[in-house]
């Protein structure tokens, strides 16, 4: 379990991470990202909605996220903050799959395209000409 410390647990923190984060698709998740310069450790918080399945399913893949998470938490920057969402194909997902899909976001979402804020359509286009 993710120490309470650990965790994006108000509605303005998901909001934050969720707009001015970057966003990640990786299998059955999406990973939102963002990167402060607070020091803080990295904090990550979950959102597995109901089209994910009943409330026991969705238990059961928020824990399993929680755990492929907190083995992973030490690896990112201080000051990350992440938001993991489960789509619907997680309630099917091993945990070996989260794992592999949360790794590849995490390098997907740390790679070199990050440096500097979160760029979408036009700017995105014009800053690879």
């Amino acid at each position: 379990m993710l120490p309470e410390q650990a965790r994006v647990r108000t509605r303005d923190e998901h909001a934050r991470v969720g707009t001015a984060g970057r966003r990640t698709r990786s299998g059955p998740l999406v990973v939102h990202s963002l990167w402060t310069t607070s020091g803080e450790p990295p904090r990550a918080g979950f959102v597995v909605g109901r089209r994910v399945g009943k409330a026991v399913v969705r238990n059961r893949v928020r824990r399993r996220l929680r755990e492929q998470v907190r083995a992973r938490l030490d690896h990112l920057p201080s000051g990350t903050m992440l938001v993991v969402r489960a789509l619907p194909d997680a309630a099917g997902a091993s945990s070996d799959r989260l794992g592999r899909a949360l790794d590849d976001a995490f390098a997907r979402a740390t790679g070199p395209a990050l440096e500097g804020t979160r760029q979408t359509g036009r700017r995105q286009r014009e800053a690879t000409r």
